[in-house]
């Protein structure tokens, strides 16, 4: 069973912004001849990275609820010119759009279990990629997602 993680996109005010962002970051690895990904660098390295890469994804929240996921590729820890340790999740190339569930505020990244893990949008097998976020965060509270 999987282990994923979950954490705030800072910056990102839609999943519009965090798809163009993530666009954005893929073509210039690209560029540079690289496989298209993104990249999150962190403070905290995960203890739990064998988990986390067998089939673990990045599930980021946006304004307060759960909105999408990426797939962790790899995990590197890594220290800075300043001498402080951090961790860079190299994450695919593919935002896939989840079931919104509500998150408090809280810093850095936590663990998320499979069992916990909101389900895939499409998985629902309406295709919603069209509805307002909000509208769909309604229905998501409402149950009806």
């Amino acid at each position: 069973m999987a282990l994923h993680l979950i954490k705030l996109c800072v910056g990102a005010d839609s999943l519009d912004d965090l798809r163009q962002w993530v666009a954005e970051r893929s073509m210039v690895a690209m560029a540079a001849g690289l496989q298209p990904h993104s990249s999150h660098v962190t403070r905290m390295v995960p203890k739990r990275v064998e988990e986390l890469l067998d089939g673990g994804s990045l599930y980021w929240i946006i304004k307060g609820q759960v909105m999408a996921r990426q797939k962790l590729l790899d995990i590197v820890s890594f220290t800075g010119g300043d001498g402080i340790t951090r961790c860079e999740l190299l994450l695919g190339p593919e935002v896939v759009e989840t079931t919104p569930a509500p998150r408090r505020p809280f810093q850095g990244w936590r663990y998320l279990e499979d069992k916990d893990a909101p389900r895939d949008l499409s998985a629902s097998g309406a295709n919603l990629e069209d509805m307002p976020d909000d509208l769909k965060r309604e229905l998501a509270e409402l149950g009806l997602l």
